[in-house]
């Protein structure tokens, strides 16, 4: 553990944006817009795996948008078929970004709405 960061501050920090986010990605999908909605869905995920990560290592959380890896440091148990989910959830923060992968996103986003119901479940563990 280092000696000079707030674990419990950390903490904190990533829980209550990610709460924050909760909302908002929810506001964007009643709103029906599905690909930031899904962006922000990955970012809060992110940063609830975040903050188990500081948990569990007693130090920062490594500077990366990759779920999967987040999880796998978080502690806690997934299954295959959850780390496969979060693989894929993981490509929403690029593909909002950047203008290549909207247009994939968007096709995603309109066929398969049920990822935000998916991302939900994430947070209600």
């Amino acid at each position: 553990m280092t000696d000079d960061i707030d674990i419990e501050k950390i903490y904190n920090h990533w829980i209550n944006t990610s709460e924050k986010d909760f909302v908002t990605m929810i506001n964007l999908y009643k709103t029906k817009d599905f690909n930031w909605s899904l962006f922000i869905g990955q970012i809060v995920l992110e940063r609830l795996l975040k903050a188990s990560v500081v948990r569990q290592t007693l130090n920062h959380a490594p500077y990366t948008h990759d779920l999967t890896k987040l999880a796998k440091l978080s502690g806690l148990s997934f299954s295959e078929e959850q780390l496969d989910l979060l693989d894929t959830i993981s490509t929403f923060n690029m593909n909002a970004r950047y203008d290549s992968y909207k247009l994939m996103l968007r096709r995603m986003s309109r066929r398969d709405k049920i990822f935000i119901e998916k991302m939900k479940q994430f947070t209600t563990k």
